[in-house]
Parts: structure tokens; C-alpha cells; sequence
């Protein structure tokens, strides 16, 4: 190889980051790297920093240069922002935890870029923000319309999201191998696990219901149907195709050819469902949110309903958040995680009342079984009583018998 080539490539190799790549490579959702995209687009049109220009990248690694030139200049722009947004909370405009979430997407870009601002000084002064936010979760009938919506994947979704609680990123890891059907002594699917964030450091497992299960396979058959080869590493949710039949030269057209929905995509399509199923309506003067989160929502619904059955312990574990010191001590085997689970399953069903009353009817059957039994038992304790007795009159006559001998001989 010629030497300045070999010196130019090991100068390409040595090329520094951008701090817009560096800052898109610390944020591993792709959900939260565009939420925090858009925080940082409102924070440079608010300074108006090169407005005219519509390039996120090219604003973000500019600012960069020109902070690192001059810290101050950075630091004073930050203030004016934060100031203006916490007088905005003050109106009452928006929330604290609004206000933080802003804080939050510019101290990960200024990480990234190597922007020394002493964050500590500068979120003292901000409102703190409520613990926990006042929404709250859809309910039930809510949810019955807005699996309703025309879009086959729309049920195997919110089906998933209530009886596991995964957050919204959840579905860009997802693949068929990833659902595993758990079935019981008579062969019948009682949940299925899944495995959440498989590979990643934070790889937890859930359970599922049957109908969500059901939901899901039957997603997968249908495009099997349509030709895709379905196998373990297809993903969960793809993009739809052209199912009428329709003379392109092959039966099958798109179908064969799967692209990933990602959680983006499944949040504008859970977005479609409540607005068009007429669930979500626009916002009343005065009100700055809706009742209900589109997706999270789905996790709180989970959140609050499994805990009335299960442990609130195995509910963390179900959820993948961190138990603390509690995961020394308590290290529950995943048999007895399912077993608490599967206590929760009528709660955590959608599909009207049928997997309660098909429990109801099952402990109805087992306990006409069990009378039944019981009845057959008592009838025969009887009857052994009676064939007992029956003897001992028998007996008891022989005995008189004899007796009436003996008098008539003793009186010859």
C-alpha cells in the first residue's frame, strides 16, 4: 500500500466524533433520542441560533463549537431558556416535570459534546417537579374500542402492553423467539413469557395472557399466510402490505418482504386508534394534557391492576425496574413469579368478562366434581349401613329361632 494513503487512512480512522453523534450514540431508545431532538430544536429556536437552517445536526455541533469557545456564552443562553420555561411553570403554562425533561436533553447533549456547565448551579433554582404524575390510567371499555380500530396489529399491541406492562422501546427488541406459550397439566396455554431488552444489559422477563398470546400468534399465522417465512428472529410488528389480489405477477407482493415496525411507528398507530376510535378528544381551553398517556398508560393500567393479585414486589420484577437491596434477599424462582401472575390474568384480560367467567366455570365444575364425589360417597357409607344392619336383623331372627327350639324342647 502506498504510505501517504496508509497516512490518510489512519487519519480517517482518528477522525473525532461529531458531538451530534456522539449524543446520538449515548441515547440507546430511539424514542427518547427523538424526544430529546425535539427539546433541543425548542431550546435553539428560542435563542435563535441559526433559524435558518433546518439541519438539527448541523445547529447541535455548531453550538458545540461555539460553547467550548466560550463557556459563558453557553451558560448565559441555558439560564435565559430555563428562566423563561420556569416562568411558564409558574403560570401554570406547564408542568416542573416538564420543565426537568428539558433540563435532562440538554445536560445529554452537553455531555456528549464536552460542554463544561455546571448543571448542579443551574437546576437549583428550578421547581421541583410532583413525584408522580396525575393521569391516569385507560380504562377497560376504553381499551375495547380501541382494539376495534381496523389495523390487525393494533390488538396483539395493547393486548401485549396491558398484561406485561413493557415500556414503548420495548418493541424495537422484540422477535417471535422472544414469546414463549406456557401451557398447563391439560394443554392448554395458561401465559406466555417474554423476554424484554434480550441482549441488553437490562434483559428482564414478563408474562403475557392467553389472549394476549393468542393475539400475537395469530398475527404471525396471518402473515405467514401471506408468504413471509416466519422464523424466531422475525419482529414482533412489521409494516403492512397489499393483501387483496391484485395482478402484480406474484400472489403474495410485499408481504415476502418485512420491514420492523418500530416503537415510533407503533406510537403514531396506537396515536391513530384513540383519535379516530374517538376515545381522545381535542384539549378544553385551560388544560394543557390529556387524561391518559397513549402509550404509558398501558404500563400504569398494568401497574395498578396486577398489584390487587400479586406481590407488589413480583410487579417490580414483572416490570424491569430495580428492587434494590431487596434483589439480595429476595430471589424468587420465574415458576413462582408465574404462579403469583397467573393470579392477576382475569385482571389484566381484555376481552370483555370471558376469561373470568371461563375461570368461574372451571372452579364451578370442580366443585360440582367434588359433590358429586362427596354425594356418591355419602350414598354408599348408607348403603353399606343398611346391608349391615340387614345382616344384623338377620342374625338377630336366627338367633330368635333358635331360641323358640330350645323353649319347645325344654317343655317336652
Amino acid at each position: 500500500m502506498d504510505h501517504d494513503n496508509s497516512v490518510v487512512a489512519i487519519e480517517e480512522d482518528n477522525e473525532e466524533l461529531s458531538p451530534y453523534s456522539m449524543f446520538k450514540y449515548s441515547i440507546r431508545s430511539d424514542v427518547t433520542r427523538k424526544y430529546y431532538e425535539r427539546r433541543l430544536r425548542k431550546f435553539l429556536d428560542f435563542i435563535q441560533f441559526e433559524p435558518q437552517t433546518f439541519d438539527i445536526e448541523k445547529r447541535c455541533n455548531n453550538f458545540a463549537k461555539y460553547g467550548k469557545h466560550n463557556t459563558n456564552w453557553a451558560l448565559n443562553h441555558f439560564i435565559r431558556f430555563l428562566q423563561y420555561q420556569k416562568e411558564r411553570v409558574e403560570k401554570g403554562e406547564i408542568a416542573a416535570g416538564t420543565l426537568r425533561n428539558s433540563v435532562k436533553s440538554l445536560k445529554a447533549f452537553c455531555d456528549s459534546a464536552d460542554l463544561n456547565i455546571p448543571w448542579k448551579k443551574v437546576t437549583k433554582g428550578l421547581p421541583k417537579a410532583r413525584q408522580s404524575s396525575n393521569d391516569r390510567a385507560p380504562t377497560i371499555e376504553e381499551i375495547q374500542k380501541i382494539v376495534n380500530y381496523p389495523d390487525r396489529r393494533i390488538k396483539p399491541i395493547v393486548y401485549t402492553m396491558v398484561s406485561s406492562g413493557i415500556r414503548l422501546g420495548a418493541w424495537d427488541y422484540l422477535k417471535w423467539k422472544h414469546v414463549t406459550p406456557i401451557s398447563n397439566d391439560e394443554g392448554r396455554t395458561m401465559a406466555a413469557k417474554l423476554v424484554v431488552y434480550s441482549g441488553d444489559v437490562e434483559e428482564y422477563y414478563t408474562f403475557i395472557t392467553p389472549e394476549a398470546y393468542e393475539a400475537l400468534k395469530e398475527w404471525i399465522d396471518f402473515r405467514a399466510s401471506y408468504g413471509e417465512r416466519i422464523t424466531g428472529d422475525s419482529w414482533l410488528m412489521r409494516d403492512l402490505w397489499q393483501t387483496t389480489n391484485m395482478n402484480y405477477g406474484a400472489r403474495w407482493g410485499l408481504a415476502t418482504s418485512p420491514k420492523k415496525l418500530k416503537s415510533s411507528g407503533i406510537k403514531r398507530l396506537l396515536e391513530r386508534a384513540v383519535w379516530e376510535q374517538g376515545i381522545r378528544k381535542p384539549l378544553m381551553e385551560g388544560t394543557n394534557r390529556h387524561e391518559w398517556k397513549i402509550a404509558h398508560g398501558y404500563r400504569k393500567l398494568y401497574k395498578s391492576r396486577a398489584e390487587q393479585i400479586m406481590k407488589p414486589i413480583n410487579v417490580e420484577i414483572t416490570m424491569g425496574h430495580d428492587i434494590g437491596i431487596s434483589s439480595s434477599y429476595y430471589k424468587p424462582t420465574e415458576r413462582e413469579v408465574l404462579d403469583d401472575y397467573n393470579k392477576a390474568i382475569p385482571l389484566l384480560s381484555i376481552n370483555g368478562n370471558a376469561p373470568i367467567l371461563q375461570r368461574q366455570v372451571e372452579e364451578l365444575a370442580e366443585r360440582t366434581n367434588n359433590n358429586d364425589y362427596l354425594l356418591k360417597a355419602k350414598l354408599q357409607e348408607k348403603d353399606d349401613a343398611l346391608v349391615t344392619l340387614s345382616d344384623q336383623v338377620m342374625k338377630l331372627m336366627e338367633e330368635v329361632q333358635e331360641l323358640k327350639k330350645q323353649n319347645q324342647s325344654i317343655k317336652k
